[in-house]
């Protein structure tokens, strides 16, 4: 049975000139973003703001998690010209703050960390003072690919850890809850000087006190910022839509995260990894 959205999860798309002008730059560029490509619900607010969070790597996992609207199957070579054509999108956006992601590449022998050291160096050859954060796939636990992303000195680096570790196996079983957790650890050792992120996901079945614990262990291994969102299936065939999670019990998880030690939190139904990031690390870091 479909649970009925409730008001609150409601929101109109605009398609003003700031709209227009951010889809017709990103297509003449050949760039892709998570907000197109993972219909975020935010696309519309974001792109009229003249922001977008960038996709790098091609359009195309090469995992399938059961929570994300990204195609998934054997993606094409990397684009070598890719970080050269985000840094000018970048400038002619006339962005201060730029958060890039990409689909997971199992298929390279470095999960790809080297292409994302290429555009942040492409970024800051063309887009001085830009600030910059990264949010990456596990690299499968490579650590050679995350001192790869730490030699290359993002303001920030982002990884998701998604779910509560009871629902890895329905939602994204080739990831690991463990693994997400020690990522996060070792780049904070790596590169203390830097700022990390997670971001969760609730509405998939989890339980409040599983999220408190999965609280805990972020802070535990050093996590910086967090991000709390309602999950939204994308279609029938997804992970359902096990609960529409009320705002007041964001509040309260903002909360219990900020009395953790957390230095930013974001917690609301429509809060993405990446919503309204430059916002938030400022506030972090003022």
């Amino acid at each position: 049975m479909t649970l009925a959205k409730p008001d609150w999860l409601r929101k109109k798309l605009p398609l003003g000139a700031a709209f227009q002008s951010v889809e017709a730059g990103l297509s003449s560029q050949r760039l892709h973003t998570i907000c197109q490509e993972g219909c975020c619900p935010n696309q519309g607010e974001c792109f009229e703001r003249g922001v977008a969070t960038f996709l790098i790597m091609g359009d195309t996992c090469t995992r399938n998690c059961r929570f994300c609207a990204v195609k998934h199957g054997k993606p094409f070579p990397l684009d070598m010209d890719e970080p050269k054509r985000l840094a000018l999108e970048v400038k002619e956006m006339k962005l201060r703050f730029v958060v890039v992601t990409s689909v997971t590449r199992d298929d390279l022998p470095d999960g790809g960390a080297s292409h994302f050291a290429r555009t942040i160096a492409s970024l800051r050859i063309h887009c001085p003072g830009v600030g910059v954060e990264v949010l990456i796939p596990d690299f499968q636990g490579s650590k050679q690919a995350l001192n790869t992303i730490a030699m290359a000195a993002p303001e920030v680096v982002s990884h998701n850890i998604e779910t509560v570790p009871r629902l890895y196996r329905a939602a994204r079983p080739q990831a690991d809850y463990a693994r997400s957790l020690t990522l996060l650890r070792e780049i904070k050792a790596m590169y203390p000087e830097g700022v990390t992120k997670s971001g969760l996901m609730v509405g998939l079945g989890e339980t409040a006190e599983e999220v408190a614990k999965v609280l805990s262990e972020l802070r535990d291994v050093g996590c910086d910022m967090l991000t709390i969102g309602q999950y939204l299936g994308p279609s029938a065939s997804h992970h359902p839509v096990v609960e529409y999670v009320r705002p007041e019990v964001f509040d309260f998880y903002r909360r219990r995260a900020l009395d953790l030690g957390f230095r930013s939190v974001a917690a609301s139904p429509f809060v993405r990894s990446s919503y309204m990031a430059e916002k938030y690390f400022s506030e972090m870091s003022a």
